[in-house]
């Protein structure tokens, strides 16, 4: 079959076409036939760090990607609940020891996979499951309900624009920072108050939406240095969740107003082989809401093909994205 694959790690590791042995098939796994595959802020990551800086990548020669809805070809022994020709959505490979999507079949753990979305393209299915897994989590462990305020930073981004959607079918009254008109006007369509964070400082927005008391949860998906600007917009006994938190951090701040805080990484099923049946159950759930109309995948308007990987990881990593970006193979 054919893949991407990479030989080396660094900034200017570059894809090449090659062609190598399609996976064998085994107990408690599905051969999904690829048909495409989207790209996550890890996924580039790992290209650009490689093991001895994450220690999640692959051995190389590598085949990356961890997102991607295809056909299934052939079914192992143990599992039942999927047929050969069924679509099917998952993120399911491209770390140590497994196999990614950027091939034209890839071996998946049936757990970690559902059936897609009747209503959405192939294109639209793969640049939802590491997102909408991300975006459940983080939800769900900081306990949105009806009625409470949260503040979702990054909106148009890929977990951010799940977590508006996600939040306000829940029942939430939803808030959310972006930093143009554009976003803005994507956000409100999702029933979302728009703020740009650029002009607005968070003192002045917490001031504003919520009568300085605070969001009672705050979703961060940008990380970093701007954990700090969620603590401050966060309510006292405020839940903050976030995806990116690789640094040091003073938790004054979040001690003197009881935050609790929630560090979502949802690697760790695949990772460590536990639990995974709960991420198959997440996107059999996603699945089932999209089809119901209470959530849209936002992709990126910039299309690539199979050969063109290395382009659309270096699109996502330029900040030029709105949504997903997505590789046909």
């Amino acid at each position: 079959m054919k893949a991407m694959v990479l030989k080396e790690y660094g900034d200017n590791a570059e894809f090449t076409l090659e062609e190598i042995s399609t996976p064998s098939l085994k107990a408690g796994h599905v051969l999904v036939k690829v048909s495409a595959v989207s790209v996550n802020t890890v996924d580039t990551m790992i290209r650009q760090l490689g093991q001895e800086n994450l220690p999640l990548s692959p051995d190389l020669p590598a085949v990356l990607g961890m997102d991607f809805a295809g056909t299934i070809e052939s079914i192992g022994e143990g599992v039942d609940q999927y047929s050969v020709g069924d679509e099917v959505f998952g993120c399911a490979g491209g770390l140590v020891g497994i196999q990614g999507s950027l091939a034209e079949y890839m071996l998946a753990d049936s757990k970690l996979i559902a059936k897609k979305p009747k209503s959405l393209s192939m294109r639209e299915a793969a640049a939802l499951p590491l997102v909408g897994i991300t975006a459940y989590e983080g939800l769900h462990r900081a306990n949105v309900s009806a009625g409470k305020t949260v503040l979702v930073h990054g909106g148009v981004g890929g977990v951010g624009h799940v977590a508006v959607q996600l939040a306000s079918h829940m029942g939430a009254e939803v808030f959310t920072t972006v930093s143009d008109d554009d976003a803005a006007g994507i956000v409100e369509g999702y029933g979302a108050v728009a703020i740009n964070y650029l002009k607005e400082s968070v003192e002045d927005y917490v001031a504003k939406h919520t009568h300085k008391a605070g969001f009672d949860v705050v979703f961060d998906t940008v990380g970093g240095t701007n954990i700090a600007n969620s603590f401050e917009a966060a309510a006292l006994n405020g839940e903050v969740a976030t995806t990116v938190s690789l640094l040091e951090l003073d938790l004054s701040l979040a001690h003197f107003k009881g935050l609790s805080l929630h560090v979502v990484f949802m690697l760790i099923p695949m990772l460590h082989d536990v639990k995974r049946e709960e991420h198959g159950a997440i996107l059999q759930n996603l699945s089932e809401l999209v089809d119901s109309g209470a959530l849209t995948p936002l992709l990126d308007e910039s299309q690539f093909s199979f050969s063109e990987a290395g382009q659309a990881y270096d699109h996502l990593v330029s900040g030029k994205a709105t949504g997903k970006v997505v590789i046909t193979v």
